[in-house]
């Protein structure tokens, strides 16, 4: 079964663990490999012209675009409003800015050191937990014995990411559903047994092959998502009338919450690898030398249509928004009702989606024990993390504190820890060697090339200042986030118990 996985995740998560190099230089076969314990490699090597994907399947820079403000403009967004309750209008705006510059920078940040990495070692591409480990194998000694750690840390992540945004999805789902068929039968039951109900038809998602078949699914969750959204914002326009007495900022105490929800809705940077792996020209997804690139145009997007949606939401329902703004449409008006329906189908079908990613991840370490069986293990697999996501979604029935849960922590890691780390140790002692302002194809590097130690992090190692800064930035996000989200949601559950 696991032979029929979409070819997305192929280029998302690690297929055999294993990082090679490929030789261009006159003494070495085609198609032979080199051990990554060698010496920085020499010779002229073109990383993007030597993957093997080819070239009528990959990207172009406005496909890539488009996939980018896919991967941003998600779930997350209906929990803006929320975002800005917990910070205020002025906070808000100016705090979704520098968290989306951040994030940014961060996912620049990653897609440079891999392209550094391509020259350094003449490595046609890498995944994620594949930029730690090389970084880090090939790193100042004391950090290498680490690789491995990154790499596990990078996993873990991901899939504490997506499992927590399945949990998410299934509070969504039930919340919405819940509304609406309480208002037609007049009929109340808690809101667990409505996500409790949905263990049968998740299931069914579960156990889809494979992506391909969900095609279809992903386009109606995008068709219901986009309408959606359109007639939230024509809701939230109607009303704008307690602009000149919303709170431009609120207690402090919120800003921990902001700030984890704001990084939950806006952070894309597990696909960020998978799209520059699939591009055409891979170059042009950052664009050193030009502000232009493909990242810097999707990301300012991105937060416009945030900092807007969560502003007028927040305006729009003020104290009582809730943790996503759709749930806070009129349930007695019909076409609110649809809204709530169709993002609510939405959500569910993206469920197979970002459930994949889960599975492999899971399976990828667990098949070994099932050699045997391969079958009968990949759909115990399956029915371990639907039901899972449906017990955690039951046993914690909040939306807003557990985007911030995921966002603080996970995301946090990925997103904004990981990548600073990452680029300390790839320029320790290293300068750069990227040939952005030349032409790719023309670029030779010389079998002689030794690097001067200290010349990697800028003059007055400024790369370093700034990535403590982000760093210091990162862990006060993750410890104050996590902190605020867990007592949120003990004290949801304990008032809901009581």
């Amino acid at each position: 079964m696991e032979e029929n996985h979409a070819t997305e995740l192929q280029t998302f998560l690690p297929q055999d663990g294993k990082i090679t190099i490929i030789p261009t230089s006159g003494d070495a076969k085609p198609g032979e490999r080199k051990s990554l314990a060698n010496d920085d490699a020499g010779g002229r090597y073109n990383p993007f012209a030597s993957r093997q994907t080819p070239m009528k399947t990959r990207t172009t820079d406005t496909e890539t675009l488009i996939h980018i403000l896919k991967a941003s403009v998600g779930t997350g967004i209906l929990g803006m409003p929320y975002g800005f309750m917990n910070a205020g209008l002025s906070v808000g705006i100016f705090g979704t800015i520098l968290i989306a510059l951040i994030c940014t920078h961060c996912a620049y940040v990653l897609v440079k050191c891999a392209h550094e990495l391509y020259y350094r070692h003449q490595l046609p591409m890498l995944t994620f937990d594949g930029i730690g480990e090389v970084a880090f194998t090939k790193g100042p000694e004391p950090v290498r014995k680490y690789a491995k750690l990154c790499k596990i840390t990078v996993m873990t992540m991901l899939f504490l990411t997506y499992f927590g945004t399945l949990c998410v999805y299934s509070v969504i789902v039930g919340n919405s559903f819940q509304q609406v068929i309480e208002h037609y039968t007049e009929y109340y039951l808690d809101q667990r047994v409505y996500i409790a109900a949905l263990l049968v038809p998740l299931m069914f998602l579960g156990f889809t092959p494979n992506l391909k078949m969900l095609a279809p699914i992903s386009l109606l969750a995008n068709l219901c998502m986009v309408v959606g959204l359109g007639i939230t914002t024509y809701y939230l326009l109607q009303d704008q009338s307690a602009l000149s007495s919303t709170p431009l900022t609120a207690p402090i105490a919120g800003l921990p919450q902001f700030f984890s929800i704001t990084v939950f809705a806006m952070e894309a940077i597990g696909v960020m690898m998978p799209l520059e792996n699939s591009m055409k020209n891979p170059p042009h997804f950052l664009r050193i030398w030009n502000i232009c690139g493909v990242l810097n145009i999707g990301m300012t997007f991105v937060t416009v249509v945030y900092a807007a949606l969560g502003f007028i939401g927040y305006v729009r329902y003020g104290v009582e928004t809730q943790g996503a703004i759709t749930l806070n449409l009129p349930t007695e008006d019909g076409l609110a009702q649809t809204v709530k329906i169709m993002v609510a189908v939405a959500v569910f079908c993206t469920y197979g989606l970002q459930f994949f990613v889960c599975l492999e991840i899971s399976w990828g370490s667990l098949k070994e024990k099932f050699s045997g069986r391969p079958m009968l293990g990949e759909s115990i697999v399956r029915a371990c993390l639907v039901l899972a996501s449906i017990i955690t979604a039951v046993a914690v029935p909040t939306i807003g504190p557990f985007m911030g849960l995921i966002g603080a922590l996970c995301f946090s890691v990925l997103g904004i820890v990981l990548p600073a780390i990452i680029e300390t140790i790839v320029y320790w002692d290293k300068p750069s060697c990227i040939p952005y302002c030349k032409n790719p194809d023309e670029f030779s590097l010389p079998v002689d090339y030794k690097p001067k130690a200290g010349h990697g992090l800028g003059f007055g190692k400024w790369v370093l200042v700034k990535n403590i800064f982000i760093l210091a930035f990162g862990m006060l996000g993750i410890c104050s986030g996590t902190y605020t989200s867990i007592e949120s949601i003990i004290a949801q559950y304990t008032t809901s118990e009581s």
